[in-house]
C-alpha cells in the first residue's frame, strides 16, 4: 500500500521519539504514514561492566497490561517469560514494627528488555528504526519539526510533520515544548545481584525515612533485582540505606552485576497529564499516563499508543482533540489510583493494615 504523504516537504510523516511499548504500538497500529523511530535504549552503548543498558523497570505484566496485549490480539511468547512466577507479593514496612504480610496478585514476571524487543518486531518492514540518541528538537517556522540525533558517533538530521513524544518520564519532548506543563518525578535506581540460595519472592517495600514512594525486590531467573522510586535528591544515597536496611533483616546481596536508573512520573492529580498540540504528541509517561499508585505504565503505554494510533487515522486538523476525547477514560482511571495511593502510602494507614492483615493471605 502506497504511503499518505501529508507534505511532501518533509522527510517523515511522524517522528516517534522512544521505542518502548507505547512508541511501539503507536508505529505498529498508525497506517499510511511514513514513520522514524529513535529509541536511545535501543542503541548499542553499553555500561561500564559493559552491559548493554535496559529500562528500569521490575518487569511485571499486571493484569490491566495484560489485558491491553488481550484487546491488541498479542499472545506473549514464552522466551519472554522469566522464572518464577510469583502469585504473591511480600509487603515489607522496613520504618515500622508492623509485621510483613503477603497479598495474592496475578502479575506475569516477564524480561523487559525481551518484551520491548518483541513488541518492536511487529513494526512493519518500512518503518524506519534508528537506534540513537536524540540531541534536539525544534519547531520549523511554518510547520513541522527538525530533528538532531546522534549514531556511532555521528550527527545527522530530518524533518517531520508531527513529532510523539514516546520517551518515558524524562521524556525530552515535553520538556522542550511544554516546560511549563510540570509533573511529579522520582528517581529510579535497580541493581541486579547473582542469586544464591535464596527463596524466590516478589517484594513491595515501604520506608517513610528514605521515601514516599515504594521500592521492589524481584527474583528474575538466576538474579535478584532490587529497585526504589526515590526523590531526586541523594537518590543513590537512599538506595544503599534501603539496601543496608534489607540486609538487617537478613537478605543478603552480593557484589552488584550492574546498576540501572531513569526518572520516573508519578503525577498527584490530573491536572499534569498532557496529550500534546501543535503537532507534538505524548504517549504513555511522558504523557503522565503511569498509575501514581504503582508506578505501572505498560498499560498506560499500549493503551495511549494505540489510542493516538486511531486518532491520526482521520482529518490532520482534529488529531489533537480525537486523541484528547479518546483517552479521557484513561484520565478518569488515574483519578481513581489517586483516590487508592493513600491507603499506601500514608504511614499510619499502612501500617494499621499491616497490623490487622486484612486481605493478606495466611501463608506459614
Amino acid at each position: 500500500m502506497k504511503k499518505t504523504e501529508i507534505n511532501c516537504t518533509f522527510d517523515y510523516d511522524v517522528a516517534v521519539i522512544g521505542g518502548g511499548p507505547a512508541g511501539a504500538t503507536f508505529a505498529r497500529l498508525c497506517a499510511d504514514r511514513r514513520i522514524i523511530v529513535l529509541d536511545q535504549l535501543n542503541s548499542d552503548a553499553v555500561d561500564k561492566n559493559g552491559m548493554k543498558r535496559g529500562k528500569c523497570c521490575g518487569g511485571l505484566l499486571a493484569p490491566d497490561a495484560q489485558r491491553q496485549l488481550a484487546l491488541q490480539g498479542l499472545t506473549l511468547p514464552r522466551d519472554i517469560l522469566v522464572d518464577p512466577q510469583i502469585f504473591a507479593v511480600r509487603t515489607i514496612d522496613l520504618s515500622s514494627d508492623a509485621p510483613e504480610r503477603y497479598y495474592q496478585r496475578s502479575y506475569i514476571n516477564i524480561s523487559r528488555a525481551r518484551f520491548d524487543e518483541w513488541l518492536r518486531s511487529f513494526l512493519p518492514a518500512d518503518v524506519m528504526v534508528r537506534g540513537a540518541a536524540v540531541q534536539s528538537i525544534s519547531r520549523l517556522d511554518q510547520e513541522g519539526y527538525s530533528i538532531i540525533y546522534r549514531k556511532e558517533g555521528r550527527q545527522h538530521s530530518f524533518t517531520a510533520r508531527y513529532v510523539v513524544g514516546a520517551d518515558g518520564g524524562y521524556s525530552l519532548v515535553r520538556r522542550t515544548f511544554f516546560p511549563d506543563r510540570k509533573i511529579r518525578k522520582y528517581a529510579a535506581v535497580q541493581e541486579w545481584y547473582q542469586a544464591e540460595n535464596r527463596s524466590p519472592f516478589y517484594g513491595a517495600l515501604f520506608d517513610a525515612e528514605l521515601t514516599d514512594c515504594y521500592g521492589w525486590l524481584i527474583s528474575k531467573d538466576n538474579y535478584m533485582v532490587l529497585g526504589g522510586a526515590f526523590p531526586p535528591q541523594e537518590a543513590i544515597r537512599r538506595f544503599e540505606k534501603l539496601r543496608n536496611k534489607l540486609q538487617k533483616r537478613g537478605i543478603t546481596f552480593g557484589a552488584p552485576l550492574k546498576r540501572e536508573g531513569c526518572m520516573v512520573c508519578r503525577p498527584n492529580s490530573a491536572k499534569p497529564v498532557l496529550t500534546g498540540r501543535e503537532g507534538a504528541f505524548l504517549v504513555g509517561e511522558a504523557a503522565g499516563f503511569i498509575s501514581p499508585s504503582s508506578l505501572e505504565g505498560i498499560s498506560w503505554a499500549l493503551e495511549s499508543g494505540a489510542l493516538l494510533a486511531g486518532a491520526m487515522m482521520g482529518s490532520p486538523k482534529d488529531i489533537h482533540s480525537r486523541y484528547h476525547s479518546a483517552t479521557r477514560p484513561m484520565r478518569n482511571r488515574l483519578m481513581g489510583k489517586l483516590l487508592k495511593s493513600p491507603f499506601l502510602y500514608t504511614p499510619l494507614i499502612r501500617r494499621i493494615i499491616l497490623r490487622t492483615g486484612v486481605m493478606s493471605l495466611p501463608i506459614m
